[in-house]
């Protein structure tokens, strides 16, 4: 009898089991396949982004490379490629490559116009700052100062990377636009920072000596080539391709056409 008992209630939970099991089972089903398609997903958007980073890479380094021998169409053909390929680094990386090759062509507009077109696609603050500095820079001749104040004072926020390169090229447009008592301050801030380059904390020592001494026009001409000079090259976006080794992974990102 107590078998008999036993075989009914196992019966009795296979039957519960069955049935959840059927209830349950459209959702497992629908899980797994979620799961399946977001894994499928995300592979095929890596795959994407590897082909696409390889891409504006290749097209980057043409570029780079045609500058050097000296070919502009060239180089502006693999900048483009660069661009077209979909990698936001490697994008703004041409833009301002394109951007430095206006401001030779004595073009400060359009160059300022591709410095901030590469400010918006850059994929983080560094290469944005760059950028952004680089724009102010070859408007310093031909901007008014407010506007160059506009856009150089939110980069030298202390937090910023480039804040001491922000600051002195303020200082310079100051002592172009004869406020030569602002860009003293400026001077004098840089050459009591820690965070500026020994060069830099010797030009403002220059500088405020010139203007100390009612000399300020030769403290802009004593000064100002070292400041509209990039900042130190910051580094790649993502890997060069395998072909091109560590030259691509080295070449200068903005404002370097050589």
């Amino acid at each position: 009898m107590v078998d008999l008992f036993n075989e009914v209630d196992e019966e009795l939970r296979s039957d519960r089991f069955l049935k959840l099991l059927q209830r349950f089972a459209p959702w497992a089903t629908a899980v797994l396949a979620l799961v399946l398609v977001g894994y499928l997903g995300f592979w095929g958007y890596t795959a994407y982004q590897d082909r696409n980073l390889t891409a504006a890479a290749i097209g980057y380094q043409k570029g780079v490379d045609a500058l050097g021998t000296g070919d502009s169409k060239g180089a502006l053909d693999g900048f483009e490629a660069a661009k077209k390929a979909g990698s936001p680094g490697y994008k703004a990386l041409a833009l301002m490559q394109e951007g430095a090759l206006r401001a030779e062509a004595n073009k400060p507009e359009e160059a300022a116009k591709l410095f901030d077109q590469a400010a918006e696609a850059a994929p983080n603050q560094i290469i944005g700052d760059v950028a952004r500095l680089r724009a102010a820079q070859v408007l310093l001749d031909t901007a008014p100062l407010p506007q160059l104040q506009t856009r150089l004072t939110p980069l030298m926020d202390a937090k910023r990377p480039y804040a001491v390169f922000a600051r002195e090229t303020l200082a310079m447009a100051r002592l172009m636009a004869g406020k030569n008592a602002d860009a003293r301050k400026d001077f004098n801030v840089l050459q009591l920072s820690l965070s500026a380059p020994d060069d830099m904390r010797q030009r403002a020592q220059l500088a405020i000596a010139l203007i100390d001494s009612g000399e300020a026009s030769t403290a802009v001409a004593a000064v100002k080539a070292a400041a509209t000079m990039p900042p130190p090259p910051v580094s790649m976006v993502g890997p060069p391709p395998a072909s091109q080794g560590q030259d691509a992974a080295q070449s200068p990102p903005a404002g370097a056409a050589q």
